[in-house]
């Protein structure tokens, strides 16, 4: 079967070969997390009759690729980003810088900056300029429901990040906005994004 051109983007065995070689190079469950956001992606984009679900899972995969330079902090956003720019890959590098700022401030991203002072600048004028798509809220929204194991209701992932961050004075204000960007898929399926997702109740709950 021909694999689909989408403009920009790597096709899928190109998105999986990539992750594949940042996964030997930096191993971590940061793999199996991508892997998850972009199964998630494409299930709730297939119930969405305006996206394709191949885009949605090739963005989903390649969301965190910049960690393939190793262990780094809010800076993956921009090495994944240059690293696909640089591939000629501009559609997928798009959410690589927009996958962690539900509401477009870059004060509210969750994790330590290591950045330089002019990369950090080119960051916030980039989220500053952006208009976000579908795509972007969908990888938002997926990046919150993807745990390295599965998926698990949003709140118990917040909790989770946070435990391990820390919070400030705009984490109440990226939560409602994760929240708000759940329900705008849900009503764009009319239905919920976890009537879609496998293991929801087990993962979030620990049954077995």
């Amino acid at each position: 079967m021909e694999e689909k051109i989408i403009k920009g983007m790597p096709t899928l065995l190109e998105a999986e070969l990539l992750l594949k070689e940042a996964g030997r190079l930096n191993p971590g469950t940061w793999v199996e997390h991508s892997l998850y956001a972009g199964k998630a992606a494409e299930l709730i984009a297939q119930n969405c009759g305006n996206m394709d679900s191949d885009t949605a899972l090739i963005m989903g995969m390649l969301h965190d690729i910049g960690r393939r330079v190793g262990v780094t902090g809010m800076r993956h956003c921009l090495d994944g980003y240059n690293f696909l720019m640089e591939k000629g890959f501009y559609t997928a590098a798009k959410v690589c810088l927009t996958h962690s700022f539900d509401c477009k401030d870059i004060k509210s991203a969750f994790g330590k900056w290591d950045c330089t002072e002019e990369e950090y600048k080119f960051i916030k004028q980039y989220l500053e300029k952006a208009e976000y798509d579908d795509y972007d809220r969908l990888i938002q929204l997926c990046d919150a429901l993807a745990f390295i194991d599965g998926y698990y209701l949003i709140e118990k992932r917040m909790v989770e990040a946070s435990l391990r961050h820390g919070i400030n004075e705009y984490t109440t204000l990226k939560w409602k906005a994760t929240f708000e960007i759940k329900e705008y898929f849900e009503n764009k399926m009319g239905r919920s994004v976890y009537s879609i997702l496998p293991g929801v109740i087990d993962n979030t709950f620990r049954f077995k």
